[in-house]
């Protein structure tokens, strides 16, 4: 769900309808830093800090961030840090504090469970911001685009506020090169009880090996497994084996990239299947096939209730009922290397164009690359910054070709666009899944937009009228 589009509301809605409710856990730091900056509209992220358990954080986070009456249109949004391996201690209060404002929001005025989403690729956030969300009571942690192996001993160790450690990939690493990022709760926050609850991990897979080693080799319990096909919006898993393109210059996947369910079901361990998992009778096939459920990412995206900007949701929603979206699974755009979902939607990076005219700026480096530099150290660069600067940090400029600064992207397309010297406003980028055309299931007829309700209610009316 990109940054900021399965935000609170979202999450706390579907909770609320007795399904799972998850919100994206991705730049929280700089999406409560924008909200605050746009002046708390509603005063629901005050209100979430008034219940964080240490007032004094609380406070520091807002007297930083908030603007009375929101910015200035054209004046541009503090920045807070770079994650970094060795962070302040003002980001680390940051991070817990978003997080927790997240998951505190979706699981208020109700009992049913809330988790949240990590990209395991992301990793400089990932101690103090789960931590954060832990702190509020979440009740899942789910994670793909990586191999999270140390992300249940995580979640073991917070439950008493104890210091946690994760290893963090350093390209050029070896052996004792590499580096281990730490947080200590009672350092930053100060808290030693009462203990937390552990969420239950489900590790997001595009392949059955990955949920085998998973289950070996984890360091603490893994609960679960969501397995998640290449028709998923956002990153994809790239292709087994050599790369090879079609017409559209997209990756083609084949049979190698098709996860055994029967191997799955021998783990013991449930799981959900994702992509294009929204679509009439998917959920009765998934059910049928072993799986607990299933996991939907577009329809909730385009609803009514999700943190997409309105502009972006009424021309997506207009393709749709005119049935000429497209979504292209571009293989270069990402800083990352992975395969991304880009739907074409005008003024946004799907047009090369409007890619060209941006300013090749790296400034919120949530998908820069860590490398070792030659004196020991640990540098970053990012093949969506300035070619120049990335040459110099030893990248091939081959890397820089058609790439695009996902980070700003995303934050811009959940509705908080970068403002550059009072007049560049930072385009976005929306990524959907394949079954985009098939959200016009949940337009009630004559409607320009439909609820969370909408699609809950009619993917279980699918199941009931199969029995």
């Amino acid at each position: 769900m990109g940054v900021g589009i399965s935000d609170w509301r979202l999450a706390r809605t579907v909770s609320q309808l007795g399904q799972l409710g998850v919100v994206s856990g991705t730049a929280l730091d700089q999406i409560l830093a924008r909200r605050l900056q746009s002046g708390d509209p509603g005063g629901h992220m005050r209100r979430a800090l008034d219940h964080f358990p240490v007032p004094a954080l609380a406070d520091q986070v807002w007297d930083t961030f908030y603007v009375p009456g929101g910015k200035a249109s054209l004046a541009s949004y503090q920045i807070p840090e770079m994650p970094t391996p060795a962070p302040s201690r003002a980001w680390q209060a940051l991070c817990v504090v978003a997080n927790f404002v997240e998951v505190f929001l979706a699981k208020e005025g109700h009992t049913h469970p809330v988790g949240i989403n990590y990209l395991e690729k992301i990793q400089m956030p990932h101690l103090p911001s789960i931590y954060g969300a832990m702190l509020a009571g979440v009740d899942y942690v789910l994670m793909g685009a990586g191999i999270p192996l140390k992300i249940p001993g995580v979640l073991d160790t917070y439950v008493t506020h104890a210091a946690a450690t994760y290893p963090m990939v350093v390209t050029g690493a070896q052996g004792g090169d590499g580096v281990t990022l730490s947080f200590d709760p009672r350092d930053v926050v100060g808290l030693t009880e009462p203990p937390l609850k552990r969420p239950r991990f489900l590790a997001i897979i595009a392949s059955d090996v990955l949920a085998l080693t998973l289950q070996r080799r984890a360091n603490g319990r893994v609960d679960g497994f969501i397995v998640e096909g290449p028709t998923a919006g956002g990153h994809n898993a790239p292709p087994r084996g050599a790369l090879h393109l079609n017409e559209r210059g997209e990756p083609i996947y084949g049979a190698r990239d098709v996860v055994d369910l029967d191997k799955l079901k021998a783990l013991g361990l449930p799981f959900w299947l994702a992509g294009g998992s929204g679509g009439a009778g998917k959920l009765q096939e998934a059910l049928a096939r072993g799986a607990e459920g299933v996991q939907v990412g577009t329809a909730f995206a385009m609803c009514a209730e999700s943190g997409l900007r309105d502009d972006y949701k009424r021309a997506l929603l207009q393709q749709v009922r005119d049935g000429v979206t497209d979504v292209r699974t571009e293989p270069k755009a990402s800083p990352t290397g992975f395969p991304f979902k880009v739907a074409q939607v005008p003024g946004t990076l799907s047009d090369p164009a409007v890619t060209a005219a941006r300013p090749r700026i790296c400034d919120l480096g949530f998908l820069r690359e860590a490398y070792l530099m030659a004196d020991g150290t640990t540098g970053f660069r990012c093949p969506a910054e300035p070619v120049s600067l990335y040459v110099s940090k030893g990248g091939d400029a081959a890397n820089t070709a058609d790439r695009a600064c996902i980070c700003n992207a995303l934050v811009a397309t959940a509705g908080f666009p970068q403002v550059r010297a009072g007049k560049y406003v930072e385009p976005g980028i929306v990524t959907m899944g394949d079954d985009l055309p098939g959200v016009a299931r949940f337009l009630p007829p004559g409607a320009s937009s439909y609820h969370a309700s909408d699609v809950v209610a009619m993917i279980m009316a699918d199941v009931l009228i199969a029995t």
